[in-house]
């Protein structure tokens, strides 16, 4: 399910299935998109930020026409303890392999993969960006 931004409207709340991952995607060429992305995270209850919550970064391949901040998108993923996945979504390898790792990610938010909890994974991921 696609939302362009947060509260969720609150009609029909009683058929939406539970939430499992939230993926905040940033759009490097738009400051649109950053802004958006900072105002929708008030509406996340706390817990979600405890491995369930990530950044995507588009547009990485054209540095040239960035207009966000990158400082600020990593600072995003430190204030808020998510990592930070970029992609190139004109390039379908890099494409298809972000949609893989999400896939892998929303798995392990779930509860499908076990022995392996989304705090842990998260913390694994920000701990090996940090590296």
């Amino acid at each position: 399910h696609l939302a362009t931004s947060l509260p969720l409207p609150s009609e029909n709340d009683h058929l939406r299935p539970r939430i499992d991952l939230i993926v905040f995607i940033i759009d490097i060429k738009s400051r649109y998109s950053l802004k958006n992305v900072e105002d929708s995270l008030a509406y996340v209850d706390a817990s979600f930020f405890l491995g369930k919550v990530c950044f995507l970064v588009t547009g990485v391949g054209r540095v040239n026409c960035c207009s966000v901040d990158m400082n600020a998108v990593w600072k995003l993923g430190e204030t808020y303890c998510s990592p930070v996945l970029f992609c190139e979504l004109e390039l379908e390898g890099i494409r298809v392999s972000t949609a893989q790792r999400l896939v892998q990610l929303l798995r392990i938010c779930a509860g499908h993969v076990p022995g392996v909890s989304a705090l842990s994974f998260s913390s694994q991921m920000w701990n090996s960006a940090a590296d």
